[in-house]
């Protein structure tokens, strides 16, 4: 009883060999038939359509193995049944029918069979005595029909093989064993019978010959409760309940579809699972089905299919392909776009406006250069003037940099070109600025004078900071392109905004503030040709540009498509880029074109402006030679000044109480009210004294 026993070589000849693989089970074609062949009949079975089966045959035998694992309880039944008889011994009809009873008794429907048999063989295979039962639900179990005495089995039984009327070592009714598994019988393939209208499938165990009898004991599991799935499905969702073997047959066209099981509910509830065809074939992402959005019906594909076998039918399968979506679409219920459109030829005309930018921004700074020595350019510093220039034609490339579909590379130049050019034009623009502030809040008679190249020092830790900001920026957290929709559901790509951006926007925001606070404290300051108030207006413009087009952005227009926002960024570029070389450029041209670049401003020098500079000043640059001339005109002025300071504080620490001088009606140092008349008075002091206070 310990493990597997001899048993007889007339009996044991069909099983010895039943582990060894199906020698058609090596060809793919042979099996996939095999499958086609077992998913019509389980068709035929669930439509009613066996008439032509059960005329004729009374068992219909499908070629699909399934897993047994769960029914081992009552296969151990079996065996330990198979052992008593072989110890009982099988002359006695009373102990076949206790063995055989006992496998359709159990606590739970894996440890009982619906139906049990136990037969004692003569030697030529002639049935001497047999014993049936079968159960149905939870009654009682009651016996049935039983083989024939005194003649062989019926072979279409599914769970006998006679071994004289097998043509081979291995019997096609049973399934390959389980690698490595210990069983002392064999399970059947599933079959379909007619009289019981159940799914069944057997566990035959053979019983070795004892005094010239030779015994099989046999078990019927119901498994009509099994499914058919004829889905992919993964290893490790392997469901106990679903016949493996029809797994991946279904007939959803694989490059647009997917298979999707779903019971049926059209069918007879006691085999509901069993059904061909229960599965719907969706879309898969990025396809669609206007006429099925839903799927198709696997019944359907599988009538469609078995004609195209039978018949030879070419295309069947293109009624249910789903066509693709539009390019951009993951999911789509229709042939609509998903992405928005690029009006090109307008964004080329917009890029090509902003390329003429930089090429006359190029062309203005050879000007500049070219002209540097006129005192238009001169005062203004053309070293300054250079680099303002430079930074509007980077600030002008950021209109080639969003030109095409935005992706990481075209963003990191976005980032580069804005906020570098931003950063050199305004801070050329904002020391200039600074320096005038400086000088215009003098109040000394020495004169500040503020050179370009410490300008320039001043200015490279500004740009130095930025550089270094934009280098951890696009090696740490390079921006990269997003996919957004505008108002009209269309997806297209725009930068990412995240906390680099708003830092930055947040420190140029100050920075600003900080260039309207130093031009609104030189807003009375007197330059020649008006550099300071231009500057200041270039300064506020930079400012309010930047502003409404966040506004617009933000407020009014967060959805608008890519050609919108292309505009937005043109206007941008133009309002703020274009106006202040307008503002900083145009009158120096105009002058220098009207032949007047050489001559002072009359205004300013009127009111008090040095010769050499403006009150910023900005005078001739560095490497210049000086004007020996009007270098001695103002040192003459300084002198006039300070010899006029010291004459008044001669006169007054002369009369200041001094008792041998009696005050002089209506003198300084009279005690009536009357205005004195003070050495420093401007009918006694020359013109250019006036801007020095009187006595405290």
């Amino acid at each position: 009883m310990g493990g597997p026993r001899r048993m007889s070589s007339a009996l044991l000849l069909p099983f010895a060999l039943l582990s060894l693989p199906h020698t058609n089970a090596a060809n793919a074609t042979s099996y996939r038939e095999e499958v086609e062949s077992s998913l019509r009949l389980v068709h035929a079975v669930a439509t009613g359509a066996t008439g032509a089966l059960c005329v004729t045959h009374r068992y219909g035998r499908l070629r699909a193995p399934l897993h047994t694992t769960r029914w081992d309880t009552a296969r151990a039944r079996a065996d330990l049944a198979a052992s008593l008889l072989h110890q009982l011994g099988l002359e006695t009809a009373e102990v076949l029918m206790a063995v055989s009873k006992g496998l359709v008794l159990g606590a739970s429907p894996t440890e009982r069979a619906v139906g049990s048999r136990a037969l004692a063989l003569r030697s030529d295979g002639v049935v001497n005595s047999a014993v049936a039962w079968e159960r149905y639900g939870t009654a009682e179990p009651v016996a049935v029909v039983s083989p024939q005495l005194e003649k062989p089995p019926d072979p279409e039984y599914p769970w006998y093989v006679s071994a004289h009327e097998s043509e081979s070592l291995r019997s096609p009714k049973f399934m390959p064993s389980s690698p490595g598994a210990t069983m002392e019988g064999w399970w059947t393939y599933p079959y379909y019978s007619c009289g019981a209208k159940r799914w069944l499938l057997s566990y035959t165990v053979p019983v070795s010959t004892i005094r010239g009898l030779k015994g099989i004991v046999s078990l019927d599991i119901d498994i009509s409760n099994l499914e058919i799935n004829q889905c992919e499905t993964d290893i490790f969702d392997e469901n106990d309940n679903q016949i493996y073997s029809f797994h991946g047959t279904h007939k959803c066209p694989n490059e647009t579809t997917y298979c999707e099981y779903k019971q049926s509910r059209e069918m007879n509830v006691r085999h509901t699972g069993w059904a061909r065809g229960s599965y719907v074939c969706r879309c898969r992402p990025g396809f669609y089905s206007i006429h099925h959005p839903e799927g198709y019906n696997g019944s359907v594909i599988e009538v469609a299919y078995q004609e195209y076998e039978e018949n030879g039918l070419e295309n069947w399968s293109a009624p249910y392909e789903c066509l693709k979506c539009q390019p951009g679409c993951i999911t789509c219920r229709g042939p609509e776009p998903c992405l928005a459109t690029y009006n090109w030829p307008f964004r080329i005309s917009l890029l090509v406006i902003s390329m003429s930018c930089v090429v006359m921004t190029v062309c203005l700074t050879i000007y500049t250069r070219h002209h540097r020595r006129v005192k238009v350019f001169r005062v203004a510093s053309p070293v300054f003037l250079s680099i303002t220039l430079l930074g509007c034609a980077i600030m002008y490339m950021e209109m080639a940099a969003i030109f095409p579909v935005l992706d990481r590379y075209s963003c990191i130049a976005t980032k580069w070109t804005r906020h570098m050019g931003f950063c050199i034009t305004y801070t050329a623009l904002l020391m200039k600025t600074w320096r005038v502030s400086l000088t215009y809040r003098v109040k000394s008679a020495h004169k500040l004078k503020l050179t370009d190249k410490q300008l320039l020092q001043w200015m490279a830790p500004i740009l130095l900071i930025m550089l270094v900001y934009l280098c951890t920026w696009t090696l740490s957290s390079p921006p990269d392109a997003e996919v957004i929709m505008d108002n009209k559901g269309l997806k297209f790509k725009q930068c990412v905004y995240n906390w680099w951006d708003h830092s930055l926007a947040i420190g140029e925001i100050l920075f600003l503030l900080w260039g309207v606070r130093v031009c609104y404290r030189v807003r009375h300051a007197e330059s020649l040709y008006n550099e300071a108030k231009l500057i200041s207006f270039a300064i506020y413009n930079i400012f309010t540009v930047n502003s409404l087009m966040i506004a617009f952005h933000l407020l009014i227009l967060p959805q608008a498509g890519p050609d919108i926002k292309y505009l937005l960024g043109f206007i941008r570029t133009q309002l703020s880029t274009s106006t202040t070389v307008l503002l900083v450029f145009l009158p120096k041209v105009l002058r220098v074109v009207r032949g007047t670049g050489d001559t002072w401003d009359s205004r300013a020098r009127a009111r008090g402006a040095p010769a050499s500079s403006s009150l910023n000043g900005i005078g001739l640059v560095p490497d210049e030679p000086p004007d020996l001339y009007q270098e001695n005109e103002e040192l003459k002025e300084e002198v006039q000044k300070l010899a006029a300071q010291i004459e008044y504080m001669k006169i007054v620490q002369m009369e200041k109480n001094n008792r041998h001088l009696r005050p002089r009606p209506g003198g300084y140092f009279t005690s009536n009210t009357q205005a004195p008349q003070s050495p420093m008075h401007p009918k006694t002091v020359s013109q250019d004294s006036t801007e020095y206070p009187g006595p405290v």
